[in-house]
């Protein structure tokens, strides 16, 4: 996964949708679609429920799944078939790490900066405000991060739900959310350049390649290994047992370790809202403590803890065994390029086609109700999201992936 700078957003970047500029540069966005993420063809499905919603006077939430760094570029897609642009709440590092032709470029789509790890109440007010009052719909993310698993929604954080639900019960017009499937196909098979990757993966190891092995078996092999590494590094010792329940448990020991230390109370939280805590605690105890300061080891070392713990998240550890798709293959290849290289983004290996599939609106109840909470709403969604990938299963359409050569 990409690594990210955590500390105080410098500075808040508020959106400046302009329909003009969009039209300007729509030419050099779908260029650096095809030849930065090899996005060749998108497919948009349901676009009817967003414009209903909008021509009804709604404000619209579009809730997308977050498995990959070309997401942006086919919502955008999927803006320009509906004919409306879309406000996007981007993380800050992206605005950060950008030059100011790139914000500005950024500005111009709607986007605008949110800490992800704060209470951002100029990101919290933009975002209100679009759903209470804009014409255009507005779309977050609401998995946080981008995990490279096409097929499976990682735990939905309750932020966005939570903005829907306070613009329906504060401002004047009906909100809803519309869940956002997106999913990602190989129309040229990149198997060989994934074998190539993959025996730079097994030198990195201190390993001689193997391509007398399925990348699929060489997966394994290389996850055991960074796996064990990783437990001895932290536990002392490997352990034995399937690779999910191994990964579950360093989890566990390293988020609980840190907890302790900090005296916080998971009650039951999911992992990423378990690492979202534990960030915002270590930013603030080290926005305290002077550059020079030794008590900032510890603390940023807590930072480079629980990042490793959102890489271990994203591996499910069964993925490729359960569906050994040149899809998924390409995945799990992809993050270790970038966990274990690393490289800072992933190289696109084949050319690719997007589904971007919009699905019924769920309705925002204006008024407070046990059955509809922040909690229970995010739920819906995650659950109506990963619904819709699964009726897209990879192979139904006859445009459907490259079969793997492995």
């Amino acid at each position: 996964m990409n690594r990210t700078r955590y500390m105080k957003p410098p500075q808040w970047w508020s959106p400046k949708l302009s329909p003009a500029w969009i039209r300007f540069w729509k030419p050099f966005r779908k260029r650096r679609c095809v030849y930065e993420q090899r996005l060749v063809e998108v497919e948009v499905r349901g676009l009817e429920h967003v414009r209903e919603a909008v021509d009804k006077g709604c404000g619209v939430l579009i809730t997308p799944n977050h498995s990959s760094h070309a997401d942006c570029f086919a919502l955008y897609e999927a803006a320009d078939q509906l004919g409306l642009p879309f406000y996007v709440m981007v993380a800050w590092q992206v605005f950060h790490q950008g030059g100011w032709l790139k914000q500005l470029i950024l500005r111009h789509h709607g986007c605008f900066s949110v800490d992800r790890e704060g209470t951002d109440f100029n990101a919290l007010r933009k975002a209100r405000e679009v759903l209470e009052s804009q014409p255009y719909p507005l779309a977050i993310f609401p998995e946080g991060e981008v995990y490279h698993i096409n097929d499976r929604i990682t735990p939905f954080r309750e932020g966005p739900a939570a903005i829907a639900l306070l613009a329906a019960r504060k401002g004047s017009r009906p909100v809803v959310c519309v869940p956002c499937a997106m999913r990602f196909l190989y129309v040229e098979d990149p198997t060989p350049k994934l074998e190539e990757l993959m025996g730079e993966l097994e030198r990195a190891l201190l390993w001689r390649p193997r391509p007398d092995l399925t990348l699929h078996q060489r997966i394994y092999h290389v996850a055991e290994a960074v796996l064990a590494l990783k437990e001895i590094e932290f536990l002392g010792e490997t352990r034995r047992g399937p690779v999910p329940e191994r990964i579950a448990h360093l989890i566990e020991f390293i988020v609980g370790r840190i907890e302790a230390r900090y005296g916080l109370d998971p009650s039951g939280a999911t992992v990423p809202e378990r690492v979202k805590t534990l960030r915002r605690e270590a930013i603030k105890q080290l926005e305290e403590l002077p550059e020079e300061d030794p008590r900032r080891a510890p603390l940023e070392e807590d930072l480079d803890d629980v990042f490793l713990v959102v890489q271990a998240f994203s591996y499910p550890g069964d993925y490729v065994a359960e569906q050994p798709s040149i899809e998924r293959i390409a995945e799990t290849l992809d993050k270790f390029e970038e966990d274990v290289l690393p490289a800072e983004t992933a190289a696109i290996r084949g050319a690719r086609r997007a589904t971007v599939t919009f699905g019924e609106p769920v309705p925002v109840a204006a008024e407070k109700s046990e059955k509809m909470t922040p909690a229970t709403l995010t739920r819906t969604l995650e659950a109506r999201v990963q619904a819709l990938l699964d009726e897209d299963l990879p192979g139904v359409s006859d445009k459907g992936p490259c079969p793997p050569r492995t």
